[in-house]
């Protein structure tokens, strides 16, 4: 054989240029397929193997235009040239991808698979929605290929906890399969985070459940969860139906996936109403809502917006035991503009708060020494800090809380030693007469 010869069946072993995946037969189950006849899926057939594959339009929720400024506040980061990249991504809605998953198991792990993959984007003003399912663990391959080529073709991916669960979870199972590499995402944004901030002060649970009931109104959008599959039996039931038991609760996973991507596309069309600039969409809504909206600029470093939603939160109402720490935060925001005025008065609302009164006593310490150069006026707020302090560390019995009270004790103690040589430079005692003291000697 010549050496020509030998270099011709090294070229040829070398590995041709990728070729775009090409989507998955369909073709109609048989007589036999049970539960694919009750989906009303198709079998989709791919050089793996076999998985279902079901097809759904809804009219409802209908295509949410993101708001470059909505855009802006959800990818702010330290890291700017990211923070970018992710915006630049996130700025077409047509490689967005909706993305949940239903597990055999809720603690992850790699023992866990995700048998039914739950797919969704906009289109034609509706919101369009894929679900391949595993009728058994050997279609994994074939689901997981399937995926990657719907995740190539809209690499946004835009989850709900999707970051600490479902995409790690199907990075774990591309990684097991050592011959499907996981897809590469361009921007993944997570809705979690931002309704926590958002909503958790009104609500306490932001589950998609709860935030369809008490936030985006499910009926109006045409689902309700009356009959809904609950999260916890989830696995046992597809267990159940693997040793042989019956295809409609598999049916009622299907659908509940359904109502989550549904969920979650009617979720981010809300946050991107309530993150744009438009007045009226914060008017309507309530003053919790609008005082997490509020911590959540603050945290973004929109700090103008931050202050005229805390204040117009306070203008709504806000409950009385939220009503101390608005004002607290209103006072810090005008601190650090420099509204050392604006502050003050701020400050003084909230002196005999239990909870804040001895960090506003102290600020308004710091404000009477400082800027009113009023000595007295800022030992008198010292010395009130310090009798609440101490107040507040002999009526607890917690440890932690006791010895943070000791370290601020002790701070407060030096600005009253320093504001009490302060005031003995400006103001001496006065000197007796030279005559009484000659009487007195």
């Amino acid at each position: 054989m010549t050496a020509i010869d030998k270099f011709s069946r090294l070229v040829a072993l070398k590995p041709t240029r990728a070729s775009p995946a090409r989507p998955a037969a369909i073709r109609t189950p048989g007589e036999d397929d049970a539960l694919a006849r009750l989906l009303g899926a198709g079998v989709a057939t791919n050089h793996f193997g076999e998985h279902l594959s079901i097809r759904n339009w809804f009219s409802t929720p209908e295509f949410a235009d993101p708001s470059p400024v909505a855009l802006e506040l959800l990818t702010r980061t330290r890291d700017e040239a990211f923070s970018r990249r992710t915006r630049a991504a996130l700025q077409d809605p047509e490689r967005w991808l909706f993305l949940d998953t239903e597990t055999t198991g809720l603690a992850g792990g790699t023992g866990t698979y995700a048998f039914l993959v739950g797919l969704a984007w906009w289109d034609a003003g509706g919101l369009q929605v894929e679900q391949f399912l595993m009728r058994d663990f050997t279609e994994e391959y074939s689901l997981l290929h399937e995926l990657s080529a719907r995740v190539a073709e809209r690499p946004v991916l835009v989850t709900f906890n999707g970051k600490s669960f479902d995409w790690p979870l199907l990075e774990s199972r591309f990684t097991m399969t050592r011959s499907i590499a996981a897809p590469h995402l361009a921007a993944h944004l997570d809705l979690l985070h931002p309704a926590r901030a958002l909503w958790k002060l009104r609500l306490g649970s932001v589950r998609l459940v709860e935030l369809e009931r008490q936030v985006l109104d499910a009926r109006g959008l045409g689902w309700h969860r009356d009959e809904d599959v609950a999260s916890a039996l989830i696995p046992q039931f597809y267990f159940d139906y693997l040793r042989g038991g019956p295809a409609g609760p598999i049916a009622g996973i299907v659908r509940h996936n359904q109502m989550d991507l549904r969920g979650l596309a009617a979720l981010f069309g809300k946050i991107n109403t309530m993150l744009c600039e438009n007045q009226g969409a914060t008017n309507e809504s309530e003053s919790l809502d609008l005082f997490g909206l509020s911590k959540f600029l603050q945290r973004r470093g929109d700090s103008e917006r931050a202050h005229s939603t805390c204040a117009q939160a306070l203008d709504a109402g806000l409950p009385a035991e939220f009503r101390a720490k608005a004002r607290r935060d209103l006072a810090l925001m005008a601190k650090r503009r420099g509204a050392h005025e604006e502050a003050a008065k701020l400050w003084k609302e909230i002196v005999s708060d239990p909870r804040d009164g001895v960090f506003a006593c102290e600020q308004l310490a710091i404000y009477y020494e400082r800027r009113a150069k009023d000595l007295e006026r800022a030992m008198e707020f010292a010395r009130l800090a310090l009798a609440q302090l101490r107040r507040q560390r002999s009526s607890s019995r917690d440890p932690y809380f006791a010895a943070r009270c000791a370290r601020l004790e002790e701070k407060l103690l030096q600005r009253i030693a320093r504001l009490h040589g302060r005031m003995k430079v400006h103001h001496p005692p006065a000197k007796p007469p030279l005559l009484a003291r000659t009487q007195t000697a």
